[in-house]
């Protein structure tokens, strides 16, 4: 395939790496502070977004106006998630946001939510929940971590996350920076007698690169709005 990057920072280049290995090619990469290509579009199969939070959207719309699938991995922009939805479906477009795309964490993300249905009607555990992340991150809490926090809040009897002091109502998430950590999340159930831990640590930045491939390669040929679920259902 040929792809157009829109982020060419880390994981860009661990995309194009990556990919160049699966036999695809990358006539376009956009860095930061440009949204819009210069070059010829007419042979891009697909566009992978790993830019910024403020670019983001105007990326992704632009891609779904020259009829190019969007496998988007930037987080922080998700106040106008259901607007691009809304320009896919009327560009009969196709398009696929995750807020990881690493195989182990969307295992991770069905354990969460196994492990949460399980322990509600447990009584005398409290519920936590901590990601840790590079100091270059720009959002907080990740998106990940988010997606996890939504799962718990779906079977249990949490309604909001948050990251300052909870109420009774909100499950807390503490975000950390540290170095160059690629991605740590964990979520821990205490009680007077015991902890229940589940944790995912990602090692480097491969895991997620390999995911938005392997959704970049799943998706052609097809239109409507995907989650990696639907990808990883149909692998």
């Amino acid at each position: 395939m040929n792809i157009a990057l829109f982020g060419y920072g880390k994981m860009g280049k661990m995309l194009e790496k990556l990919g160049s290995t699966r036999g695809h090619s990358f006539p376009i990469k956009v860095d930061l502070n440009t949204n819009k290509p210069n070059v010829s579009i007419n042979h891009i199969d697909v566009a992978i977004d790993f830019s910024t939070p403020n670019a983001a959207f105007e990326n992704i719309a632009w891609c779904f106006e020259n009829e190019i699938p969007v496998i988007s991995g930037t987080t922080g922009w998700l106040e106008r998630y259901d607007e691009a939805v809304d320009l896919c479906q009327k560009s009969k477009g196709a398009f696929i946001y995750a807020s990881n795309f690493s195989l182990g964490v969307n295992i991770f993300f069905e354990l969460n939510k196994k492990l949460a249905k399980m322990m509600k009607e447990v009584k005398g555990y409290t519920t936590k929940m901590e990601e840790i992340h590079h100091i270059h991150k720009l959002d907080a809490p990740s998106g990940t971590a988010i997606t996890l926090a939504e799962g718990l809040i779906e079977n249990l009897k949490y309604t909001n996350w948050t990251l300052e002091k909870p109420t009774k109502e909100d499950i807390v998430i503490t975000s950390k920076r540290r170095g160059e950590v690629p991605g740590t999340h964990s979520i821990a159930y205490s009680s007077v007698v015991d902890d229940i831990e589940i944790k995912h640590t990602a090692h480097n930045r491969e895991g997620f690169a390999l995911g938005a491939l392997i959704a970049a390669e799943w998706i052609q040929g097809k239109k409507g709005v995907f989650s990696m679920k639907d990808v990883l259902n149909h692998l």
